[in-house]
Parts: C-alpha cells; structure tokens; sequence
C-alpha cells in the first residue's frame, strides 16, 4: 500500500545534490540494503525523475529479498525551487515471512560423498526463521561451488524456488539438486622445468584416476611453492581435454634464478657488560637448483666485530623432494660468551676485561624426513672442533654428535607476520669417549613458541626454552662453550647483551690476581610474554617480560627484563626496534638496558 505526498517550497541552495533521502521506521540492516536497491543518486534531472520513478518498486524488492512481504509505505517528495529536493521513506515492515520448511534433496554420485554430508550439518537455516532471498541465493551459491569443487561438473539444480504464502505470510524452500557423475584426474604433465621427471612426480599428492578435488589440486601448487625451485607455478585443469571421465592437469612452471643474495642487519646496543654499539650483516647466498637432480645450496656469511661465521648447507632430495632430505654442513664460527672480570683491589671491584671466546670448525649430516602428520624428524652426525681459553688454561676438545630431533610448525596463515600458530621442537645429542669425543655428554633440549591474535588487533607471542647437558662433574670444564647454555640477548632475555648471563667462577689469573669468568650452565630455562598491538595493518606497538638463565645444579638465580618496541611489517618480513631494561643486578653484571634491532618472522 502507497501514499505519495508531493509539497512545493522554496529554499536555499545547500549543496549540489539533487535529492537528499531519509528512511525510516526500519533497523539499519533493512535501510541499508533499502538504499542498495535505491541505487546512486541522480546527477541530473532526468536521472532524478527516473530515480523517483521507481522507488516503490525498488524499495519493494529491497523488503521481500529480506522477507517482508506486508509492508506498507508512505513516500513524500518536497520540491524546490533551489536546492536539493527531499525524498522521505516510511516504512511500516510489519511481520516478516517465516520459513515453513526447508526441503534440501540430493541425487546423483554426490549421495557417497560425505563432504555434502558435513556441509549439510553445518547449515543453520531452520523453519521458524525469517526468509531472506539473500540467505537462499548463498546455500544455492555454497552446493554449486562445493560440487564443482569436487568434481561434479555436470552437477544441476532440477528443482530450485522458494513458494510464498502470503495468507499464511510463510514461505517454502526447495533445493533439489543432481550432481551427476564425479570425474577423475588424469595424467599430470609438468612444463619449463629441468628436472628429473621422478622429482616432479613425487611432489604430486593425488594418484591417476582418483576423484577429482580442488583441494587436491591445491596441495600439489603448496608442494611445488615449498619445494623451493619454482618462482612462478600455475596448476591448471584442462577441462576441454576430459577424456572418460578423466581431468588431465598441465603444471606450467618457471624456474628461479640460478643465484640469489639475501642481505640482513641489525645492530645491538646497551651499558651492560659491554656498552659498545654491536652491528652485524649478514649476507646469504643460496643456489636453489645446482642440478637436474634438485641439489641445492646455501652459504651465509654474517660478519660483526668479534664473532664472524661462515656456514655452507648443501641439500640433497632423497626419497622425496620435500619430505626427504640429506644435508651436509660445514661452517666455521666464531663467538663470545659471558665475561670475564679481574679484581681489582685498589677499588675493591671487578672491572670487566674480555670475555670467553671459541672458534669452533664444524662437518655434520643430518637427515630429514616429514612424517605424515607434518612432523619434520631428523638424525644427524656432527663432528666439532672448538678453540677456547678457560681459567687461563687452553682447550681444543674434539666433539663426534649423534643427534635425533622432531620439530612441529602450526601456521595460521603463509605470510611473514603469522596471526596464529605454534612451534614445538625438541632435541637430543649424545657424545661418547668411545667414539672419538673429549668426553661423555648428553644435551637435551626443548623450544616452545606460541603466536595468537585477539579481535584483530591484539597479538601474543610466548616462548619457553629449555635445555640441560648431562656430564660428569670433572668433565664439565671440557664442554666446548657452543654446547653450553648462557641466556641474554635478543631472542633470549632482552635486558642484557647476548650470552652473557651465566654461572660463574673465580681463579687465580696467571698475574697471581683473583679472576671472575662467566662459563655458561648445565641447564637452561629462559621464558618470554609479549603483548603487541596493531596500530595500522603495517605498523604495531610491543611490550614484553623476558625471565630466566642458565644455571648448574643447585645455584639457579632467575633475571628478568621488561621493555617495548616498535614494529614494522615489512614486504620482507617484520623488522623490529626493541628497548629491553634488566631488572636485576648480578655479581657480573649491572642493572642494564639493551637496543635489539632485528628483523625476521616469528614462525
């Protein structure tokens, strides 16, 4: 039912527009989509008389698509001589139409094929509920995709309507459809790549003349992106070649370049133990396919002032190219540890002097295989050379580690800022006089990294590290220092510059003076909360609470650090300026801040 009341007044421009609407009497969910149907607003006069025009009908189909078939209307338009006109919608919506049933049939393959099952429970559509076109148009829209999806290309709707009753104000919905015959994937063929076929072949998920899923279609696109060789992939199904039934798939393929450079840095900065501006760089040089048999290569370089490293991996496929891996290793590095202190008795204080240094030489192979429940396990052999002074005293220890280790990774999401996941590994290396080691050692280890996000905006990351070494009292001076554990720095207790907490001990220098020497501990524990917040998409603000050691049997004594930073979400992955204070003053070090400037993804 329709009034329609025409006034004429005079007013003063107020803008350029010509026509102003205003709806009421309806919730904001039914004015929006009201003004949907009404369309933009005229430019011209033409386009304004067309406009007003239609706007029964128009705002008509805006009720019953949401179920109201009963309103009535009162529409008035006041025209002026200056000035936009005003259109003035009422609405009485009255009850909407209620579904009576819902009556959803299948036919065809599709009755053997649980994934309809699993949509059809999930359906919240109910007699009782109000109609809504909409709604209909979606679950008509979600069984297409799904058959599609599946490989019912035939698939068809034979009976598709919703009946109305408008003396009852209900309404019936019937949705029969007939999927027809479920096709299969025929033979994948593999284009611009160099090499082995068998390779390819193993990154494929699904075996010739299985029923046809795109989600099989795009596991094999993830396998051919997490392989590593491929820097543009597109999965293709011929569908105007379908031969019996049969989907053949063509994969066209562009290889990386042969030699890529990856370069990094990041700068340390504090009045902890040294108060030294810290830079380092690092440059990597990776070689994603050496031959037509997958080979792979990575070398990284990474220089700072006291501690260089140099490491070379070189990646073998074995069984399969993604889950089956052989890597050799060799490296030299170079690092500092701890502090070293002598006492000096004019001011009755240590003063710091050094720190423990080592240079460790080291071969290891190790392989890696992925389970089928996504756990990467592994075994390795490593043979350690390490160069270290101790209690003024030299060590040159030979280490021969066997080695086995799990690790898990839980993503939210593929990209460089994760919103959600989790990480869980664990590690344990035995060392063996028998076979050729300084001494008997065993190290366990454990890490735990947990990232969640709260109502868009807020995110948590949580991390625990543990860690023991296992070794006769006597032999512990003989561990070479990279297989002890020291706590600070940037990934550990932010507060304090890089592997300097620690167990200590004191000795007489060669001087005859009394020495302090931070040497590491058997155990480890080391755990972190940081809260941050996203103040644009690109841009977050952090806070933290880092807390924990390394310490020996009896004598932990837990440090604590609290700071914040900034972030940034680069195109290459978060770089992030964080400020970390500690709380807690040791007898070698003071209460101290660090700048950590670090740049990488979480996960």
């Amino acid at each position: 039912m329709l009034a329609l009341t025409v006034v004429r007044s005079s007013g003063a421009l107020a803008a350029d527009d010509l026509l102003t609407v205003s709806i009421s009497g309806v919730e904001s969910a039914l004015e929006k989509n009201i003004r949907a149907h009404l369309g933009s607003l005229p430019q011209n006069e033409i386009q304004r008389r067309a406009f007003l025009f239609t706007v029964e009908d128009n705002t008509n189909d805006a009720l019953e698509s949401m179920g109201f078939y009963r309103a009535k209307l009162a529409v008035n338009v006041t025209e002026t001589t200056k000035g936009p006109w005003q259109l003035n919608i009422k609405v009485d919506p009255h009850e909407p139409v209620r579904l009576q049933w819902i009556d959803i049939n299948f036919d065809g393959e599709m009755l053997e094929d649980i994934s309809f099952r699993r949509w059809l429970d999930g359906l919240t559509i109910k007699p009782g509920d109000p109609l809504h076109h909409g709604q209909y148009e979606t679950i008509k829209s979600q069984l297409m995709t799904i058959a599609l999806a599946r490989g019912y290309f035939d698939g068809r709707f034979s009976r598709s309507e919703i009946v109305i009753n408008r003396d009852k104000n209900t309404a019936q919905i019937n949705l029969h459809f007939d999927s027809g015959p479920r096709y299969r994937f025929g033979d994948v063929t593999f284009e611009g790549h160099t090499l082995n076929d068998n390779i390819v072949q193993e990154l494929i998920p699904f075996e010739a003349d299985t029923p046809y899923a795109t989600a099989e279609l795009n596991r094999l696109n993830r396998n051919l992106i997490d392989v590593g060789y491929f820097s543009n992939i597109k999965v293709l199904p011929e569908m105007e070649k379908i031969s019996e039934g049969n989907v053949p798939i063509k994969v066209e393929l562009t290889p990386r370049p042969s030699h890529s450079i990856e370069v990094g840095a990041g700068v340390d900065i504090g009045n902890s133990s040294e108060s030294a501006v810290e830079p380092r760089i690092r440059v990597t040089w990776r070689t994603p396919q050496v031959n037509r048999y997958g080979h792979k290569q990575e070398t990284s370089a990474e220089w700072s002032p006291y501690t260089p490293k140099l490491l070379t991996t070189y990646t073998i496929p074995l069984t399969d190219p993604l889950d089956d891996q052989l890597k050799i290793k060799l490296g030299v590095l170079r690092d500092e540890y701890g502090v070293i202190q002598d006492y000096v008795p004019e001011d009755r204080q240590f003063v710091n002097t050094g720190q423990l240094e080592a240079e460790k030489y080291l071969i290891g192979v190790i392989r890696q295989r992925r389970t089928e429940n996504n756990w990467l396990f592994g075994y390795s052999v490593e043979a350690i050379k390490e160069f270290y002074t101790q209690e003024d005293t030299d060590y040159t220890p030979n280490f021969y580690l066997l080695g086995i280790g799990v690790t898990k990774t839980i993503r939210g999401d593929n990209t460089l800022d994760p919103k959600s996941g989790f990480r869980q590994t664990y590690s344990f290396e035995y060392a063996d006089p028998n076979l050729g080691s300084a001494i008997r050692l065993a190290r366990l280890q454990a890490k735990l990294k947990w990232i969640d996000t709260f109502f868009d905006k807020h995110r948590i990351v949580a991390r625990l590290d543990l860690g023991a070494n296992i070794a006769d009292k006597e032999d512990i001076p003989f561990i070479a220092p990279s297989l002890r554990y020291f706590a600070g720095g940037d990934q550990s207790v932010r507060g304090y510059r890089y592997q300097e907490l620690g167990p200590y001990i004191d000795y007489e220098n060669a001087q005859g003076g009394l020495s302090r020497q931070v040497i590491g501990g058997r155990y480890l524990i080391v755990g972190s909360v940081e809260y941050q917040y996203y103040l644009t998409p690109t841009w977050r603000v952090a806070t933290f609470v880092d807390a924990g050691n390394a310490f020996d049997t009896d004598q932990f004594e837990s440090v604590m650090s609290v700071g914040g930073g900034i972030h940034w979400i680069s195109p290459i992955g978060p770089i992030k300026l964080d400020l970390g204070f500690g709380l807690k003053e040791t007898e070698t070090v003071d209460r101290s801040f660090r700048f950590h400037l670090t740049m990488g993804t979480e996960l």
